[in-house]
């Protein structure tokens, strides 16, 4: 079993991954926890504190709602905008053997035995060669293929490497 297609990342794609990345990993998670807590102390110092306490609160608690989103965002346009491998299209071929990226005659492959793990989100399917290096590969540009790609890591990888729905 094989499939080929061809991927161009944008920077929605990015920013998706780096979405993803970034709050299923302990940064985002304590961010989140922290924004919690800072609106929470600033309901409970409404009214039995100076307002200047409960608008710092909240604040802090907003501050820290956009800025990692906010973060990520600038830094994938920035990966698209300034990355000439990631403008052009990359080609993918995914076997028994692996997955094999090409570009401009240069060529690079990930055997199963060297990927981390698989994941598919709603938008993308991510296919970890480290714990924080992925190929990213939009839903949206691979359609019908999805399946055949699920089939095949399904195949080649442990359950617990394989997140595919």
């Amino acid at each position: 079993m094989k499939t080929e297609f061809d991927i161009t990342l944008t920077e929605k794609d990015m920013y998706r991954f780096s979405m993803h990345h970034a709050y299923t990993s302990s940064q985002g998670i304590l961010s989140i926890l922290i924004a919690a807590v800072c609106f929470v102390l600033a309901f409970y110092a409404r009214g039995s504190m100076e307002p200047m306490y409960t608008f710092l609160y909240a604040g802090f608690g907003a501050l820290f709602c956009v800025y990692l989103p906010f973060q990520l965002y600038l830094r994938s346009r920035q990966q698209i905008l300034k990355s000439e491998v990631l403008k052009n299209a990359l080609h993918y071929a995914i076997d028994e053997m692996g997955v094999h990226t090409s570009q401009n005659g240069a060529s690079a492959d990930l055997l199963w035995e060297q990927v981390y793990k698989i994941v598919a989100t709603r938008h993308n399917v991510l296919i970890y060669s480290s714990r924080v290096n992925a190929f990213v590969i939009p839903r949206s540009q691979i359609g019908a293929e999805y399946k055949t790609i699920q089939k095949i890591a399904a195949s080649n990888l442990p359950p617990y490497r394989f997140k595919m729905k």
